[in-house]
């Protein structure tokens, strides 16, 4: 089973449009939406192409596909506008034997991980940054944002197969990686 990890949209149709077309390529059994979906926040610049109400509409198209989790920046408001449940605090997948605990980060975070064991997955976004690393023997992992990466980072998704996550920029180059 491959999974696809999208984070950090923050409203922007023309980066969830060039992720579409990476969820195309990539062909993956899940797409698993980890958070802030349609508003930008106020603490973020407008994103390039920023059109939460066509964000809505392009994520809707793909609903029997996605697992989704709620950020920071969403809202009851949001969850009118999308036809998938996006309001969990967290989701809890089993993927090649593995535990996965899926959250936005805001809560729960790589640097308070909720109860896991050694060899559990805990994936996060939130902080725009990719992340593909172990802590206590827990795989902590971060897609980064297709809309606005930070710390130097490129727009980038993640891809969960054949026990190994790796983090993916929009050219086709592997940004972070780690094999289970």
């Amino acid at each position: 089973m491959k999974l696809m990890f999208i984070s950090d949209v923050h409203g922007s149709l023309h980066w969830l449009n060039r992720a579409m077309e990476k969820v195309e390529a990539e062909a993956p059994d899940q797409i698993v939406l980890l958070g802030d979906f349609l508003n930008h926040g106020p603490r973020n610049p407008l994103p390039e192409g920023y059109n939460p109400g066509q964000v809505a509409e392009t994520l809707n198209r793909n609903k029997d596909q996605v697992i989704a989790v709620r950020g920071n920046c969403d809202s009851e408001v949001d969850q009118m506008l999308l036809e998938f449940p996006m309001m969990a605090d967290y989701a809890m997948l089993f993927h090649e034997g593995r535990r996965i605990y899926v959250t936005h980060g805001h809560g729960y975070s790589m640097e308070q991980l909720p109860p896991l064991r050694p060899g559990d997955v805990f994936i996060q976004g939130h902080t725009h940054i990719p992340v593909a690393d172990r802590k206590e023997g827990i795989y902590v992992l971060n897609p980064g944002s297709i809309a606005l990466p930070k710390g130097n980072f490129p727009h980038s998704y993640g891809v969960l197969a054949n026990g190994e996550f790796q983090v993916k920029d929009f050219e086709g180059g592997i940004v972070k990686r780690i094999l289970f």
